[in-house]
């Protein structure tokens, strides 16, 4: 379809895909064209009518241009339109793993459905969250402004198998950084 083409929901999608590295969707404020009908189920599949978005390219392409804004909704955007998305957990799953050098400076890597590598450190945090219903805990890690990955369970385990005792908390150190996961005293 043409850019101009008023009628297709992601019209400004084509610039997008042909430009090199992640779109600034943080500076882009177009007007807000309605919800579709696209989920990123708890798993980080990615569904549109309830069918799954089956190549990769596509969903990576979708994953850079979305954002989760202020009150507390999930979007596609693109410089001229900004459709709302559903989104079940979080946007990304921490599928991967590694860690680089030992101790408090050791540096945790994970990377994501959607390829993305980050450190956890400052600027990624790492967080671990209440799982309602079951009393247990869910990490995420921060991947980029206001976008989070769910780290999957298996890897949760390999987090506990490193954990220390800082004082009163059991975490993880990456680049610096103590990370709690749980009071050491509810071990």
């Amino acid at each position: 379809m043409a850019a101009s083409d008023v009628s297709n929901p992601l019209r400004g999608l084509q610039d997008v895909a042909k430009a090199k590295g992640l779109p600034p969707v943080h500076l882009w404020n177009p007007p807000f064209c309605g919800d579709i009908d696209m989920r990123i189920a708890g798993d980080g599949l990615w569904y549109y009518m309830n069918s799954p978005i089956g190549r990769m390219p596509l969903v990576k392409l979708f994953a850079s241009i979305l954002r989760y804004d202020a009150d507390g909704k999930y979007y596609l955007i693109t410089p001229v339109e900004k459709c709302g998305i559903r989104v079940d957990d979080a946007p990304f799953v921490a599928i991967r793993m590694r860690v680089d050098g030992a101790g408090q400076e050791q540096c945790i890597f994970f990377e994501t459905n959607v390829d993305d590598e980050i450190c956890v450190g400052p600027e990624h945090p790492l967080r671990v969250a209440d799982e309602v219903g079951t009393g247990g805990l869910k990490p995420y890690v921060l991947v980029r402004s206001n976008l989070e990955a769910l780290v999957s369970r298996a890897l949760f385990y390999d987090l506990v198998a490193m954990g220390v005792n800082e004082g009163e908390w059991f975490g993880v150190w990456s680049s610096g950084v103590f990370y709690p996961m749980q009071r050491a005293a509810e071990l």
